[in-house]
């Protein structure tokens, strides 16, 4: 079964060279009976002229219009959600995914079923890691990833981001008593950021540029960066400010631990989707933008930041950035870095 196996995926892997191939079998006898026209010059140049349009024609429908007619054939939109990032999307004491940009991707969903007339579809949840969102979005195995995942450049190599449904800056989450206000305050520290971040590049970048000594810690998810950071094997826990938050609200006693350091970057997140996927980005934009200027995703802030919000019942108490303002007023996608 194994050659099988193989032969199949070859030839998926192969498709977009069929035009190639059919080149190459032309000259077949076989092939020049069944169409005597093509002996002409004239007729074999204007064959090969139509076998290239409408190949491009076929290779181009999926790029426009895939994700969601892959919805539309299966009833499903598959999005990918994260379980610990407090407050954009994790699990809450019933087990349930709740946070900011889960509500928002629920603004997207509707969007989808206006545009499908698909009143019925139904959302599939998959949780997803800072190392695996990336992948599964190429792949197809999610049409939407709403966490919080930063827009930057060399992502946008990757796969396609919705309009900025948040800003933040990087920093540091620390013990109140440690001592430690900056980033010079950790030369010859342990350091725990989450694998797959941004902060885990900017971290090392720093430890290099500067020969700080840091010992850099790499945990699988915030939850376990955390929980590192609380054991003391790390004294300071490096992220996004609004992630940091939501973990020190997770705390026995939040107020034992403050954010603190000079931001290393401005960054905005976005929804993941199939890099090139116009349709379905426009209409995940269209959604956002309509949220973020009629006032909807300014209430959604004030739910998740600046109220109490599960499982512990805490307020994050983040004020609306001017960023945020800015970006209510004129929605975009434009990375930041």
């Amino acid at each position: 079964m194994k050659p099988l196996r193989l032969l199949f995926l070859r030839s998926e892997q192969t498709r977009s060279s069929m035009k190639p191939r059919i080149q190459r079998t032309l000259p077949n006898p076989r092939f020049q009976t069944r169409f005597p026209a093509l002996s002409s010059i004239p007729a074999m140049s204007a064959f090969f002229l139509s076998i290239c349009f409408f190949s491009n024609i076929a290779v181009g429908q999926e790029k426009p219009g895939g994700t969601l007619q892959k919805i539309k054939e299966g009833g499903v939109i598959v999005i990918g959600t994260r379980e610990s990032s407090i407050p954009f999307s994790y699990y809450d004491q019933n087990n349930q995914v709740v946070g900011y940009a889960q509500d928002l991707a629920h603004l997207v969903v509707e969007a989808v079923k206006q545009k499908l007339n698909l009143p019925n579809l139904r959302e599939k949840l998959v949780p997803v890691t800072s190392q695996t969102r990336i992948p599964l979005v190429q792949s197809g195995s999610l049409d939407l990833e709403a966490g919080s995942t930063t827009n930057n450049l060399e992502r946008e190599q990757q796969v396609s981001f919705s309009n900025t449904f948040f800003i933040v800056s990087t920093r540091l989450l620390v013990k109140k008593d440690s001592g430690i206000k900056d980033f010079p305050d950790l030369k010859g520290k342990n350091v725990v950021v989450t694998a797959g971040t941004t902060s885990e590049r900017l971290i090392h970048q720093l430890n290099d540029k500067d020969q700080m000594g840091m010992q850099i810690i790499a945990a699988k998810d915030h939850g376990e960066s955390f929980l590192i950071l609380q054991s003391g094997r790390a004294a300071a826990f490096m992220l996004d400010d609004a992630l940091l938050a939501g973990e020190r609200a997770k705390a026995r006693n939040p107020s034992d631990w403050v954010i603190v350091g000079t931001p290393q970057s401005k960054e905005a997140y976005g929804m993941m989707l199939k890099k090139d996927d116009t349709e379905f980005k426009a209409v995940a934009d269209a959604a956002l933008a309509e949220a973020e200027k009629n006032g909807t995703a300014e209430t959604l802030y004030k739910k998740w930041f600046l109220s109490p919000i599960p499982p512990k019942g805490l307020n994050l108490e983040l004020p609306l950035s001017d960023d945020m303002k800015r970006l209510f007023q004129n929605p975009n996608d434009k990375p930041l870095q």
